[in-house]
């Protein structure tokens, strides 16, 4: 083959590679044979605040963007805690979310990631939002988009705060 088809069979190759990105790494969940994270990841945005959908290396998985903000379901259910929690409404859906306190970036960080578990769900889901994707918005837009696909797992209970029980 003369040297000029060498050339471009390879060029070809290369442009072909770069488009073929790898899946994000993440380990597959406790529980994610449950069948309830098969629904959470049908329903699931093909695109989450403007970041097409990435493969994944696991079951009841998903990602989006790159550095990846990641769902996993099937993770196991966080139990009563002093951590924040956050509950966010759109609509008639509404799903509590436990801040895990030691994954918050500090203010005006670039690196790092939010970290949020659903509060009452079993199976849990956990989402995890890298600062980068943010940028000057919030973490909690990330939530509110994913809120109807976890609200497919039933809530069996609800964040409380400190004024919600009696003395």
């Amino acid at each position: 083959m003369p040297r000029r088809v060498w050339s471009y069979a390879i060029l070809a190759g290369l442009i072909l590679l770069t488009g073929c990105a790898a899946p994000v790494d993440i380990p597959a969940g406790s529980y994610a044979a449950d069948p309830a994270c098969a629904e959470v990841l049908l329903a699931s945005p093909d695109e989450l605040q403007g970041f097409e959908r990435r493969s994944t290396s696991s079951q009841a998985t998903t990602a989006w963007g790159s550095p990846a903000a990641t769902l996993r379901c099937g993770v196991a259910p966080p139990p009563p805690t002093t951590d924040r929690c956050v509950n966010v409404e759109v609509g008639d859906t509404a799903v509590d979310w436990v801040s895990v306190a030691e994954d918050e970036p500090e203010a005006g960080a670039s690196g790092g990631a939010w970290t949020f578990i659903t509060y009452g769900r079993v199976p849990a889901v956990e989402v995890v939002v890298p600062v980068a994707l943010v940028g000057d918005g919030q973490a909690a837009a990330y939530l509110a988009e994913l809120g109807p696909a976890v609200s497919r797992i039933p809530a069996e209970r609800a964040c409380v705060g400190a004024y919600d029980v009696e003395n």
